[in-house]
């Protein structure tokens, strides 16, 4: 019968997605200058800033998209 309460590993994914997004806007912001460690509040601070929200926030839903895909297969069986 399948649960409607994700597995437990379905938190871990999503964290895990939040942190490697993050990552991964980092790096892309600091890779096109947008760095979010400049001094003040400057462009390239608020854009580093947005860069990294983004990127947590899609890795973290692909992470959720991927773990309702596995526990979708698991439930066909």
């Amino acid at each position: 019968m399948p649960s409607d309460r994700p597995p437990r590993w379905t938190g871990l994914a999503q964290a895990l997605g939040f942190g490697l997004g993050a990552l991964g806007g980092l790096g892309v912001g600091q890779s096109s200058g947008l760095d979010l460690f400049a001094p003040g509040l400057s462009v390239p601070s608020l854009g580093g800033v947005i860069l990294i929200g983004l990127g947590a926030g899609l890795g973290r839903r692909l992470a959720r998209r991927w773990a309702e895909r596995i526990r979708d297969e698991d439930d066909r069986y």
